[in-house]
């Protein structure tokens, strides 16, 4: 199926393939100079069918190219039903995916792995599962996460346990090859999270990061699970902070909602060159199946962004310092105060990043909103609530389709009661919006305007300084051009079904974010 010419939704700078269906990320990984990033990926439609691994590849995180599909189901079979979801390490100068192997009518999904000797192009495949049967007591199982770790290989598998409880689970090799079960590294029965949610009866992708501790006793640890649901399936994502004794166990403190948007899910990790580690997640869809299958794609990747745990337990989160450099004509450069009635800052594109001081008068709550229609009666509202000590991002009237999911998220900000600035980042491209604090908090939404930019931006009651900036440097090809056909040169796949700008002044400032 093929995306129509021109669709004002499909992204321009995160990444997916020009059409068809994308969910979770999968084996980032920095190999020889570059950075890889697979992908769930359906060859053959918008919709979740025929899991494929799709991968992109970058040596700076700004400029990336689309690969041939790394791996495809073999009939037959462990993975005859899908390739589904895992990572990849770079050892000895090859990259091994470790992924999960699904056939229909198995609750469980084995783990199983392929090689590649020549940076992703070409895979061979392990000839049977590596971990062919799920331990004890379990009744879900899928999502391998391996990393090195003081001279052994460790590997988190997602779970659910027959009590009721989510858990990862946790096994160790000298060489890859032969791994030893250990027990669950961490559970927790289905907790609140901010939002309405929990941490689910099941725990999917587990990603798991270490920091040391200036003793060098402990160290901190950040455990990362995707909270999964046996009725409604995917939910949140939460993140368990804590610390890691040197005996390997690690001991979490309560968990946090690591994303306060409905739109994130299955964040995945890559430490990079010089010890960063970078975060990349699903974004699935807000809108209904009617309006994917005619727009001929699904789902995106988020943005890579860099996180971090402070000594506190703090999660923070930002984009990664790369995103700036795709920048380019400055839209927007203003300061001063709005009052009740809403003030017009300026125009900006459909994909542009902005920084914002905002402090609201008298106490009241005010923000920003982004006009997307000339009425005005299409917009999105990012309003700082003194009352509630929260930052909202409104979508209910995003868009005129009522075809869009509306509603309003909110993110903690207990400096806005007293009247302290916030400053927060928003990027937005096209149909999607990422926002950051300068707290480290972030929500990422879907949203689907029907008129075309440029758009505006006004601000009420409050006193502003906002930067915007549009973004260019596309991360994917266009369709149709040889990189794209490149997408399907490496294999033959199977048919479907088988198997007004004010003077500027000093602007926020944007390096917290």
């Amino acid at each position: 199926m093929s995306t129509p010419p021109v669709d004002p939704h499909l992204p321009a700078v995160h990444l997916r393939p020009p059409r068809n269906w994308i969910n979770d990320p999968n084996g980032l990984v920095f190999h020889d100079g570059h950075y890889h990033v697979f992908f769930q990926y359906n060859p053959y439609g918008p919709q979740h069918a025929n899991m494929h691994w799709g991968h992109f590849r970058s040596p700076d995180l700004i400029t990336w190219e689309e690969l041939p599909v790394a791996l495809a189901p073999t009939p037959g079979g462990d993975d005859a039903d899908g390739c589904f979801s895992g990572n990849a390490v770079s050892v000895d100068g090859r990259l091994v995916a470790f992924y999960s192997a699904n056939r229909t009518g198995r609750w469980w999904q084995p783990v199983t792995t392929a090689e590649s000797q020549d940076g992703g192009h070409t895979w061979a495949k392990r000839p049977q599962a590596l971990i062919p049967q799920p331990p004890a007591d379990t009744t879900m199982y899928r999502d391998p996460y391996v990393w090195q770790q003081d001279g052994r290989w460790r590997m988190l598998v997602g779970s659910a346990l027959a009590d009721g409880r989510g858990a990862a689970q946790l096994y160790e090799s000298a060489d890859l090859d032969h791994w030893q079960h250990l027990g669950a590294f961490a559970a927790d029965a289905p907790r609140p999270l901010p939002g309405g949610t929990d941490t689910g009866v099941g725990w999917e992708c587990p990603q798991y990061a270490l920091w040391p501790t200036p003793d060098g006793r402990e160290r901190r640890g950040l455990l990362i699970v995707s909270a999964w649901d046996t009725d409604s399936g995917p939910r949140t994502t939460a993140a368990y902070p804590g610390h890691e004794t040197p005996d390997g166990t690690f001991h979490p403190s309560a968990p946090v909602r690591l994303d306060h948007g409905p739109d994130f899910y299955a964040p995945a990790l890559l430490r990079a060159p010089g010890g960063r580690l970078l975060l990349w997640a699903w974004s699935w869809e807000a809108r209904e199946p009617t309006w994917v299958r005619e727009a001929g794609w699904a789902g995106l990747l988020t943005l890579p962004r860099e996180i971090s745990l402070a000594a506190d337990g703090t999660v923070h989160q930002r984009p990664a310092g790369e995103v700036a450099e795709l920048r380019g004509e400055r839209l927007l450069h203003a300061t001063g105060r709005a009052q009740a009635d809403w003030t017009v800052l300026g125009e900006l594109g459909g994909t542009f990043d902005l920084t914002a001081r905002l402090t609201p008068s008298s106490g009241r709550p005010g923000g920003l909103r982004l006009s997307t229609s000339a009425d005005g009666d299409e917009h999105l509202d990012v309003t700082v609530d003194t009352d509630a000590g929260e930052v909202v991002v409104d979508r209910s009237h995003a868009s005129r389709d009522p075809r869009a999911v509306g509603g309003a998220y909110r993110i903690p900000c207990p400096a806005a009661r007293s009247g302290a600035p916030v400053e927060l980042r928003m990027v937005a491209d096209r149909s999607v919006l990422e926002l950051f604090l300068s707290t480290g908090e972030a929500l990422t939404l879907r949203f689907y305007p029907l008129s075309p930019a440029p758009w505006s931006l006004h601000a009420q009651s409050v006193d502003f300084t906002v930067q915007a900036w549009n973004l260019g440097a596309p991360a994917k090809p266009v369709p149709g051009t040889a990189a794209e056909d490149a997408l399907h040169a490496h294999r033959p796949l199977p048919a479907e079904g088988a198997p007004c700008p004010q003077a500027p002044v000093p602007a926020a400032d944007s390096s917290r974010l």
